[in-house]
């Protein structure tokens, strides 16, 4: 199949230049408008008890979120001087008509003095302004809020300070998408950079890009048309464009080098695109199958955030892998030869040689594929010792885990800087009363029963009020059978003791013949939290099961797909170590520039797993292919794993460092969220590309031995029928392993030799 696809690309390469060209020009005109479609927030557990007890609370009794909030101060007024007042009321003024449900200040009428006072600073110099949207939606709010900083400000002489909910939200989105853009044009010149360090020459290094590049603006069209039948979050067009910039690279990396191989073995254009698609290219096309798998587990979620981020990765990185066998092998159709044109002058390409690990020592041709050749000879001198030191480091990064603290991300998920932020921490700071959660409960009455009365509401409020960090609780409305009762604390939102006074309100007994649900922030944050903490289980199996079904297919062994989940499940758990250390310790908060809020949102958590999961099979899938090659062309175990590494090794980490370019080009990011998906994923592919991918699995196979490509009969002929055999290439690879300049090394086997054995299989 893939074989038969290399060969149409070859003959048919004009027709798919020219489809992807006008594909690419149509996602270039439409991709741009997907900032106008995509939905803001989606965090929350739609199905979830707090969603409905708002739900029932807005029905009932209309929206009253702190939206906007506006700190107002000046050092000349204090705020019992009729001129304050006057100030902020012709400040608010400017609001245009039909903005705002309401506008509450320490001077609203009709406002119980408690409340009143809530509203005045500490310092007497500052009032706090709450502004309540009219938008029937997130996105019709957050429409509003733009500009909302002007609108509203004081005279000169005064502070304004505004902050809130869809400000914070809001901002959020502005930062991560110019964010992105910075990061991507940050990361590209670095790209281009380490492929011309990689390739030695100037074609060959933007064939990545140029596929890259596409991949970017045909991500951003089909997220755009993906808009139209389902909510996508803003930040997955975020996080999956930038994705889908180092997939493509990364993919590309694997095809132009294996091409660039056959080319100079073969010397004929066709039959070297043809064994590339079906060798690299089926590599691809399962790898990417297995990133898209783990994307898919996403969907599992309830979170419109994480289930976008799903749909719009599985789009993202299908686009990528038929670029990677379609656009990429044509192109290299019709550059031929000329992919190694643009070669740099000697001197350069030597220093570059060097860096490679290339070069002359002792009068001996060394390059970085012998190096490898010397990584797999003490690898696999001492397996045992190498399996025990890496799985030793691995679980010692994984330590700090056991510390992980989970919470939805607040205001200092942003810059230090950024004014909603600021505004934060100023009603933080002079409204002490304003800064506690509040929770709210609906308590509806059976059909016809009304309201609560005064006797059973109060016997309610009192069982409430003896509750750990409860300030106060009252009824603040009623009608029909619905009762608003508020439950005002002292307690952070997002803070562990806030979910446990949740659970509390939760757990008890409900007035007779009533139901109880309990709403606000603090109880949406432990719903979302609980979603994630009971779906993520059936996420692992899903992803863990298909991908071993995948490997099983692809690898034709029992052991090896196996052995492969279980390494990357550790490998990702020394990731989740690493990153409690840093964003839940906080000890790259001064290096990496945020503020430690000990603890780090869970969905931020689940995406890093599954996408690190991913790229870790990609990896996998890369070194077992070309290991299993040599060992179906009749290589022993130990003389497969040593070709498996000389001919993989440099195109993994070279592939790797790309990736982790593009990744920590998103960990500049001001906003926490990026830079733990962006820290996290650069270390989980750094990780993988050395120490498990360049250590732990050759060391495991070599002490697997033949057990690595066992399969009982019945699989076997299951094998035999639904597996992909196909990619074992057209011929002799040669006896020496190429390199990319064409070079090769001693001591790795004849692929065209099924009956060739070399050494032992000890």
């Amino acid at each position: 199949m893939f074989s038969a696809l290399g060969s149409f690309v070859y003959r048919r390469r004009g027709l798919v230049l020219l489809l992807a060209g006008l594909l690419t020009v149509i996602a270039a005109v439409l991709g741009p408008a997907v900032t106008e479609s995509v939905k803001s927030g989606g965090f929350a557990d739609p199905g979830s008890q707090s969603a409905a007890a708002d739900a029932l609370l807005e029905e009932t009794f209309g929206r009253s979120a702190a939206d906007v909030v506006v700190v107002y101060g000046s050092d000349a007024v204090t705020t019992d001087d009729p001129l304050f007042e006057q100030t902020v009321t012709s400040a608010l003024a400017a609001l245009p008509a039909g903005t705002a449900v309401s506008t509450l200040t320490p001077w609203t009428d009709g406002l119980p003095v408690d409340v009143a006072a809530s509203l005045l600073g500490s310092d007497g110099r500052s009032a706090l302004a709450v502004i309540t949207l009219s938008g029937a939606t997130e996105e019709d709010r957050q429409a509003q809020v733009d500009g909302v900083e002007e609108l509203v400000e004081a005279p000169a002489g005064w502070s304004t300070d505004v902050g809130g909910s869809v400000v914070v939200l809001a901002e959020m989105q502005h930062l991560s998408e110019s964010d992105i853009v910075r990061a991507e044009v940050l990361a590209m010149p670095v790209l281009v950079l380490l492929l011309l360090v990689i390739f030695g020459g100037l074609v060959a290094a933007l064939l990545p890009v140029t596929i890259g590049v596409v991949a970017i603006l045909g991500a951003l069209g089909l997220l755009r048309a993906l808009t139209t039948v389902t909510d996508v979050s803003s930040f997955a067009v975020n996080v999956t464009t930038i994705l889908g910039l180092g997939l493509a690279i990364d993919y590309s990396l694997f095809m132009v080098s294996r091409f660039r191989e056959e080319l100079a073995r073969t010397g004929d254009v066709e039959r070297a695109v043809r064994t590339t698609v079906s060798t690299a290219g089926r590599t691809v096309v399962f790898s990417g199958v297995t990133v898209l798998i783990a994307f898919a587990g996403l969907l599992f979620f309830p979170q419109m955030f994480l289930r976008s981020m799903g749909v719009g990765g599985m789009v993202v990185v299908l686009l990528d892998m038929l670029l990677a066998v379609t656009l990429l092998p044509a192109l290299l159709a019709v550059l031929g030869r000329r992919v190694d044109a643009g070669r740099l002058p000697r001197g350069i390409t030597s220093r570059l040689a060097a860096l490679r690990g290339a070069g002359r020592r002792g009068g001996n041709r060394r390059s970085g594929a012998s190096g490898w050749a010397r990584v797999a000879s003490v690898v696999l001198r001492f397996p045992g010792a190498v399996v025990a030191a890496s799985v030793g480091l691995l679980l010692l990064l994984a330590l700090p885990l056991l510390g992980l603290q989970v919470a939805d991300g607040d205001a200092r998920e942003l810059p230090a800087a950024s004014g909603p932020r600021l505004a934060t921490e100023r009603v933080a700071e002079l409204f002490p009363g304003q800064s506690g959660t509040v929770v709210e409960v609906a308590v509806r009455g059976a059909e016809g029963a009304g309201a609560l009365g005064a006797d059973v509401a109060g016997g309610y409020l009192a069982d409430v009020a003896a509750l750990d960090g409860v300030l106060g609780a009252e009824v603040v409305a009623q009608s029909g059978d619905v009762t608003h009762v508020s439950v005002v604390t002292d307690l952070l939102t997002d803070s562990p003791e806030a979910r446990t006074l949740v659970e509390e309100v939760r757990g008890l007994e409900a007035p007779a013949g009533t139901e109880v649900l309990v709403g606000g922030a603090a109880a949406t944050s432990a719903d979302s939290i609980r979603a994630i903490v009971t779906t993520a289980p059936w996420t692992a199996l899903f992803v863990a099961g298909v991908t071993l079904v995948l490997l099983f297919l692809a690898l034709g062994s029992v052991v090896a797909p196996v052995k492969a989940v279980v390494l990357n499940v550790l490998s990702l758990a020394a990731t989740f170590g690493v990153l409690t250390w840093a964003f839940v310790d906080g000890h790259l908060a001064g290096l990496a520039g945020f503020t430690a809020a000990g603890a780090v949102a869970p969905g931020n958590l689940v995406l890093v797993a599954v996408v690190a999961f991913g790229l870790a099979m990609d990896y996998e899938l890369f070194l077992l292919s070309r290991i299993r090659e040599a060992h179906l062309a009749g290589a022993g175990t130990r003389e497969a794993i040593t070709t498996g590494l000389v001919r993989s090794g440099s195109t993994i980490t070279s592939a790797a460092l790309l990736l982790v370019v593009v990744l920590a080009a998103m960990a500049t990011s001001g906003v926490t969220f990026l830079k733990v998906v962006g820290l996290g994923l650069a270390f989980a592919v750094a990780l993988d590309a050395t120490v498990v991918r360049a250590l732990l699995v050759p060391a495991t196979l070599a002490l697997l031995g033949r057990a690595t490509w066992w399969l009982p009969a019945p699989l076997q002929r299951f094998h035999d029928r639904f597996g992909v055999s196909e990619g074992e290439g057209d011929g002799a690879v040669d006896e020496r392993a190429a390199t990319s300049d064409g070079r090769s090394v001693p001591g790795t086997v004849h692929l065209a030799a099924p009956d060739l054995r070399v050494g032992s299989d000890r």
